[in-house]
């Protein structure tokens, strides 16, 4: 029997949302962020499990700090740019293409991040926890792991059932609905190019909350588990832009 092919192993959906999902705002984020990840894990050179690395933006800026970077992508042109991309900064990148479902490297890198709500696609929650368990297995005694992603009560809080706006080249239509009781989150994007042309794709996020989260991280073998707001620390809270938690095995 062929396996079911889950959305986000179809690279022309990548393809076409390349320009909107990573734009030029995205990568002009990824100093910062790749500077906030050095002062949570050292500066010491280090050796970094990007999970989900996509094109490549904050794993070659980690490369270009000193780290040894491998990149993990299920999505080959991805990987391809990110090459490219290491190339053009004069760094190397151990770059993989491979399911974060059954990818491991048994104690091997001092640490792991997982950012721009990369996680949280499968179809259950048992392959999330897997993933996590791969990653925590991955990672070194001591080592850290760092995962950012759109929690639910961010998700509740800046609810809306739609929006338009430039982007990428592109006009982008978005429209959004709640799965379950706030299981997770389908959205719509449709995306019309200067000549009309139009494309259309509906997927799926599951939501967690942050305390959820932090169990599925206990469980997956890591010690201690922070919550934050953002890189800088800030709490968790209202307040907060995004969701970051810190974890150490």
């Amino acid at each position: 029997m062929t396996k079911k092919q889950d959305w986000f192993e179809n690279e022309s959906f990548w393809a076409q949302y390349a320009p909107v999902l990573f734009d030029a705002q995205r990568w002009a984020e990824a100093p910062t962020v790749a500077e906030h990840i050095l002062k949570i894990i050292g500066t010491e050179p280090v050796s970094i499990l990007d999970a989900g690395c996509g094109p490549g933006r904050i794993a070659v800026e980690l490369a270009v700090r000193g780290a040894r970077v491998t990149g993990v992508d299920l999505i080959r042109p991805f990987l391809n740019a990110a090459h490219d991309s290491a190339v053009d900064e004069g760094v190397e990148l151990d770059l993989v293409q491979a399911d974060l479902r059954s990818f491991s490297r048994p104690d091997t890198y001092d640490a792991a991040i997982s950012l721009y709500t990369s996680f949280g696609y499968c179809d259950t929650i048992e392959e999330d926890l897997q993933i996590l368990k791969n990653i925590a297995l991955s990672v070194k005694a001591g080592g850290w792991f760092i995962l950012e992603m759109t929690g639910r009560e961010i998700a509740v809080r800046d609810f809306t059932e739609g929006e338009w706006f430039e982007r990428g080249g592109f006009t982008v239509l978005t429209e959004f609905s709640v799965e379950g009781a706030w299981e997770g989150l389908r959205s719509r994007w449709m995306l019309i190019d200067e000549n009309g042309r139009k494309i259309d794709h509906v997927f799926v996020q599951r939501l967690y909350s942050a305390v959820e989260l932090k169990r599925l991280m206990m469980a997956s073998g890591f010690s201690s588990v922070e919550i934050y707001g953002d890189f800088d620390f800030s709490p968790y809270n209202e307040k907060a832009r995004t969701m970051v938690l810190v974890a150490r095995k």
